[in-house]
């Protein structure tokens, strides 16, 4: 045998190696994690029928997301058709169950990301979109922008053939009786400040280690002036980068945004190398709080770990990992 034979082999095999493309983290696994929303979710405020409900509906929305996913789906498909599910949903504060504003109108906004070319689209102060997650992803895919508001989405909708919907689809009774009671508390000075943020979001990996995310949301009861929270803001209430993670937020909108929540959970991830609960707590439990912001986030690292976060007594939430049980939660233990 020629003595450089087993060199040259092993030269050889090098070569192939180094050519053959490199598996991406997470590459076969999957997972989803969602929320509904956080605030002052107490126990001895939920009746048994309530919390089941609520506790039904997440399960619900993770076996849809499960599915897509399993099925070897996108992560993208997997963020909208779940949120789309929540929208439908009067429990939550988005889409059906949109809060009003202080006109009694009901104003929403959404937005979705995905982690492998850091696209992204949002809407903002949309009335007669049933789905405004769904016209996000419209935005991302077949506009040259990142986020549309108002009447001006709406139109951009029709064109890519979503119909509209009344305005008055979004009237629940609940929803109402909360703007009402909004209202004498501002009519007699005693105005505090909200304890509840009904947002919900969805953060998934999908078997080809791609990530997303997405956030939707009926904005803030008796808000005025055509104010605009977080949720459609990228790098605030939404975020996903294959480097780092995907990050999904609830709470009080302007903190959010002042501390680019989303986008500071991945660059701690990014840049310090932290874990993605560390990360999460970091700037949820500490930062947040010492700025005076209430709310949460889920967050997901590109290997399908799992991160919830919130600085308040509860949160609505729920995961499920490939080959796992679902995950639901509602109050902080």
């Amino acid at each position: 045998m020629n003595p450089m034979f087993p060199i040259r082999l092993l030269i050889a095999t090098l070569i192939i190696l180094c050519a053959a493309p490199s598996a991406r983290a997470g590459e076969g696994h999957f997972a989803i994690a969602i929320h509904g929303g956080a605030g002052t979710i107490l126990k001895q405020n939920m009746t048994a029928e309530k919390e089941k409900a609520y506790r039904d509906t997440l399960t619900k929305a993770l076996e849809i997301g499960y599915a897509v996913l399993e099925k070897g789906g996108s992560s993208l498909d997997a963020v909208e058709r779940t949120i789309r599910f929540m929208e439908d949903s009067p429990l939550f504060n988005a889409g059906k169950g949109s809060v009003f504003t202080n006109k009694g109108t009901n104003e929403m906004d959404a937005s979705i990301m995905e982690g492998r070319s850091l696209r992204a689209g949002a809407v903002a102060g949309v009335r007669r979109l049933q789905n405004p997650i769904t016209v996000a992803r419209l935005v991302m895919e077949k506009s040259p922008h990142v986020m549309m508001v108002g009447e001006g989405a709406e139109q951009f909708a029709k064109t890519q053939g979503v119909e509209w919907v009344d305005p008055s689809f979004f009237h629940t009774e609940r929803r109402w009786k909360d703007l009402e009671k909004a209202r004498a508390r501002e009519n007699k000075k005693a105005a505090k400040k909200t304890d509840k943020h009904g947002t919900v979001g969805v953060v998934a990996l999908d078997q080809a280690g791609n990530l997303a995310a997405g956030t939707s949301t009926g904005g803030m009861t008796n808000k005025k002036y055509g104010r605009v929270g977080d949720s459609p803001i990228i790098g605030a209430g939404c975020y996903a980068d294959n480097q780092s993670c995907a990050v999904s937020a609830t709470g009080h909108g302007e903190y959010f945004i002042r501390a680019a929540v989303a986008h500071e959970i991945a660059a701690r991830i990014k840049h310090r190398g932290e874990g993605v609960q560390q990360a999460a707590d970091a700037v949820v439990r500490d930062q947040l709080v010492h700025m005076g912001g209430s709310g949460g986030v889920i967050a997901m690292d590109r290997q399908g770990r799992v991160a919830f976060s919130f600085n308040t007594p509860g949160m609505y939430r729920g995961s499920r990992v490939k080959g796992g049980q679902p995950y639901v939660g509602i109050y902080k233990k």
